[in-house]
């Protein structure tokens, strides 16, 4: 049960997913192989590189980049999603924020958000993220979003808006030009990838319950279960389960080589 009063939209990011840990590693998607492919291509071989995971939650997109070889380091402030996160050999769990990494200057290759960048302060962010890549060094922002033309998803997607109301606020809305126009990267390259994730009734209540804006106790919560209950009812193969469908949204972009930085 939530210990804090305050209604979501109120809370600092920071603080959002505090009690959604368990939640977040049972249930949050993956990312498709192919976008990982795409994050690293024409890279040099990964074991030769160091990445930071900024923002890294519970660890899924951070495993991913150690599965294929690279040195990481895990960027998250919250001491729950950090706990949460299986150790990996190559993985660095770091106790900070987008806008102060703590890395050294020119240390990574690779900087990868995953369903993280919108949680930024953006300006402050590029900036810090400039500091600590190497020049030419890349950056991954990605997301997977729903995928609107699946029935599914979108019955999903409508049972949650109804429970979040308004607390779907507190996010900054990320726009692609703002890479280009910070001067400090190149404009971004788009990418988008379709995967599917297949839950069963617990599962599919579970995801939503992932989610920092939805509720998890009282009417909105109750009503949110019922929905979900029926769209699996409604939607559940032989094996019990449904699939949730995403479009998995990628912008790629390398830091600028600035005179100062020369």
């Amino acid at each position: 049960m939530e210990t804090d009063p305050r209604p979501l939209h109120q809370r600092d990011p920071l603080e959002r997913f505090s009690d959604r840990a368990a939640d977040y590693v049972r249930f949050r998607p993956t990312y498709p192989a192919a976008a990982i492919d795409a994050i690293l291509a024409r890279l040099p071989d990964p074991r030769t590189l160091t990445a930071a995971d900024i923002g890294a939650g519970t660890g899924i997109s951070t495993r991913l980049l150690a599965h294929r070889g690279l040195q990481v380091f895990a960027i998250e402030p919250n001491a729950a999603m950090r706990d949460a996160a299986d150790p990996h050999p190559q993985v660095t769990w770091i106790a900070a924020s987008a806008e102060a990494t703590t890395l050294s200057e020119r240390s990574v290759d690779l900087i990868v958000c995953a369903q993280a960048f919108h949680w930024f302060r953006h300006d402050e962010a590029l900036a810090e993220f400039h500091r600590v890549l190497a020049p030419g060094g890349r950056l991954a922002l990605i997301w997977n979003d729903d995928d609107r033309d699946d029935p599914v998803t979108n019955a999903y997607r409508h049972a949650v808006t109804r429970a979040a109301a308004r607390d779907w606020t507190g996010k900054n809305p990320f726009t692609p030009e703002r890479l280009g126009d910070s001067g400090l990267f190149s404009p971004p390259r788009m990418q988008h990838f379709l995967h599917s994730q297949p839950l069963d009734l617990a599962g599919f209540i579970g995801r939503a319950c992932s989610a920092s804006y939805v509720p998890r106790h009282g009417e909105l919560y109750d009503r949110m279960i019922e929905d979900l209950t029926a769209v699996h009812a409604k939607h559940a193969d032989a094996a019990g389960h449904v699939a949730l469908g995403y479009r998995t949204d990628l912008y790629l972009s390398e830091a600028a080589r600035l005179s100062s930085r020369a």
